[in-house]
């Protein structure tokens, strides 16, 4: 009951949340709805992207997970990325909240809810706000995701529309240690009027996952993947790449 109740409050607190086109960043990865109590991860994401005007830029991240119940995960981040034409710096802190609201396996297809809270380094950016469910189902050895993602700023100097992001995965499950798919990332421009066709960020592209384990409550995950644009506000290619430590 107390999980029905969270995923009612989350839902209804959708609509509050909603008052610059977005990007997907290039490290941006496939959330999962799935929590594991008790988990600690150390957790490093990297991206790099190369545009349509031969421009590139890249974007990192690293930090720390902790499957806090059996239904709620919560992770701290710090952010950097380097522009065209810039230096890497430092960007952003992020806190993500993951909420598993139904149990695994139980129903044909496993749901979650994102609520992540990012503080710029540029204050005039205010706080940026995603947030959005999470979906995974399975078929035999074939593994689904979709999540469907909002994200707005507030208290920013200038307004930000709300937009409508999301992102997509296929993975053949064939060995523990080495696992293969597809992933896509894109953003549809604002929420509840998609921009055009040719103003659509979309890219897609083939994906590789594995987890070797180092010890008894000890792995290393991995997963990447090279995506290619298929809209002219695409990037031409971006590569991306995550890993994680989990003890």
């Amino acid at each position: 009951m107390r999980i029905v109740k969270l995923a009612r409050a989350l839902v209804a607190l959708c609509p509050l949340l909603v008052p610059a086109m977005l990007r997907a960043a290039p490290n941006d990865y496939v959330l999962t709805p799935i929590v594991e109590q008790g988990e600690k991860e150390i957790d490093f994401k990297s991206g790099a992207e190369q545009r349509k005007d031969m421009s590139s830029g890249t974007a990192t991240s690293l930090g720390f997970g902790l499957g806090a119940t059996s239904w709620w995960f919560t992770e701290l981040y710090g952010k950097w990325k380097r522009d065209p034409g810039q230096s890497n710096a430092f960007d952003a802190v992020e806190w993500e909240n993951r909420f598993q609201l139904t149990e695994t396996g139980k129903y044909p297809v496993d749901v979650g809810f994102l609520l992540e809270i990012e503080h710029p380094k540029d204050r005039s950016e205010g706080y940026e706000l995603t947030y959005g469910p999470l979906f995974q189902a399975e078929w035999g050895s074939v593994q689904g995701n979709l999540n469907l993602l909002w994200q707005k700023h507030v208290r920013a100097s200038e307004p930000f529309e709300t937009e409508l992001h999301y992102q997509v995965q296929l993975k053949y499950r064939s060995s523990e240690r080495f696992e293969w798919g597809a992933q896509g990332f894109g953003s549809l421009g604002r929420w509840d009027k998609w921009a055009p066709s040719s103003e659509q960020e979309h890219k897609f592209g083939p994906a590789i996952f594995g987890k070797i384990k180092t010890g008894t409550r000890q792995a290393i995950r991995y997963n990447a993947a090279i995506l290619f644009g298929t809209s002219n506000a695409s990037p031409r290619t971006t590569f991306r790449l995550q890993t994680e430590y989990e003890f």
